[in-house]
Order: C-alpha cells, then structure tokens, then sequence
C-alpha cells in the first residue's frame, strides 16, 4: 500500500512477563477508516491504544518491532505532539465540565491559541466537522455535560478535531449510545474519512461492515496472546474470510 498512514511491523506488546500481542503486521491507508474486529480481550484496544502512546502510561509495559506515521518511528516523536496528530475518541462520552465552546477550544488553547477571533472559528469548524454545531451553536455557554449521551459524544469529537489531528482513534465510540445517536456517529465516521485517517474498535460487526473500508480480525486462542488473523478490504472480510476462524466469528458461532 504506498499510501500507507501508519503501520507495524513484526510488533509485540508485553506487560511485565504477559505477551498482549504478538508479531502484528498492519498497514493502515490514509483517509480510509479501519475497523478492528474480534472478541473481548484479544488486544484490539491495546493495540489501538498503540498509536498515541497512551500504553506508555501503564507500568511494566515493553515492546518489540516497529510502529511508525508516514515512515517515522512514533516512539521517537514528542509524545505531546504525537497526541495533537493522532486524536483519541473513548467509549463512553468524557467532556470536561465546561462550556460546549470550553471543551472544544481546550486543545487549541492549550497549544497557544489566544486570539478570541481565531478561537470562535476553529469551534466553530470543529462543532460543525463534528455534526453538532446547528444544534448548539445557540448554547455554545451551556455545560457539555449537560447534552445528551450522543451530542456528547459528538462534543469530544469535535474536541479532537480542534487540535487539527491528521488520525482519530475510535474505541468504541457508540456502545454507549441508542440505535438513533449510534447512526448520526456513523453517518460522521463516514463524512470524516474525506479528511482524517480513521481506526475504529467495534465489537458491532454490522457497524464495521457499514463504516469502515479495511477490517483486521484479532483473536488470542488459550494463548491469551492477541494475534492478527488477518487483514484485508472489509468486504472480503464479510464475504469470503480466508480464516476459519474470521468466518466463525462474523458468523456469530463464537466471541
């Protein structure tokens, strides 16, 4: 893939003496979204958690191989700059308790954006990139936490539009929403792929069927080691796995 975005090669993760993953090969293609597939536990958020360095926050954590954005080891890039790249979505909804215009210009400002004019803008681009700001914009001093559960989710993506990422993170990002918010947050993967690069985890194979144009299967086995089974368009994924067990699993007869 030459328009690769990010990519592992040969890469393990250990905790202390546990393996959490084991010789991943991935490559990821820019302004496309990825889906990463596979039943609870085999690795598909630790690995996700990979690109912006958040398992460098748990003690005793080591790797092996090599990780890299554009061609460049991520471990040899400042952390606080790899973050303002490589933007992170949770699964439950986390905006700050401040005002929606707060929670979006919180990036921005901690990066050294003063100017109130310029501010006003880049929310506003974010609010709208995010698919929140005709709802909003009239309540910009209201508190985020007081939107319900899918317009805060939408919030804390707009949040990680507003550093001008070029990746965003997704984990989990609608299990913690209705049928009708989880459809509007899909709708957005999908209109934000023209512009970002997108990594999603989902434990929903229909909504990784729906949004994403690449899907990785992970799995672990008795190992408890998670292992990349493997990697291809999603729709050969869906309809022709090359894996018995990718097929057992989309299938529903495990995980």
């Amino acid at each position: 893939m030459n328009n690769t975005k990010l990519e592992t090669k040969n890469y393990s993760m250990n905790y202390g003496s546990f393996r959490a993953l084991e010789d991943i090969n991935m490559q990821i293609p820019e302004k496309q979204v990825t889906a990463l597939i596979g039943p609870s536990g085999c690795g598909k958020s630790t690995f996700l958690r990979t690109f912006n360095r958040m398992n460098d926050l748990i003690p005793g954590v080591w790797i092996e191989g090599e990780v890299t954005m554009e061609g460049k080891d991520i471990f040899e890039i400042d952390v606080v700059n790899l973050r303002q790249q490589v933007g992170m979505v949770f699964q439950k909804p986390n905006p700050f308790p401040k005002s929606i215009f707060d929670n979006v210009a919180y990036g921005p400002r901690a990066n050294g954006l003063t100017d109130r004019n310029a501010l006003a803008e880049l929310v506003e681009h974010s609010l709208r990139g995010a698919a929140l700001w005709d709802e909003v914009k009239d309540d910009l001093d209201k508190s985020g936490l007081a939107l319900s559960g899918g317009q805060q989710q939408r919030l804390c993506i707009a949040r990680a539009l507003a550093v001008e990422p070029s990746v965003i993170l997704m984990d989990e990002p609608a299990s913690a929403l209705d049928p009708i918010a989880t459809l509007r947050i899909e709708e957005l993967i999908r209109e934000l792929r023209e512009n970002y690069t997108i990594v999603i985890v989902t434990h929903n194979m229909q909504q990784a069927a729906r949004v994403s144009d690449f899907t990785g299967f992970f799995y672990t086995g008795e190992s408890r080691t998670g292992k990349l089974i493997e990697f291809d368009l999603t729709r050969n994924i869906f309809t022709n796995p090359a894996d018995k067990r990718t097929e057992d699993y989309i299938t529903g007869r495990f995980g």
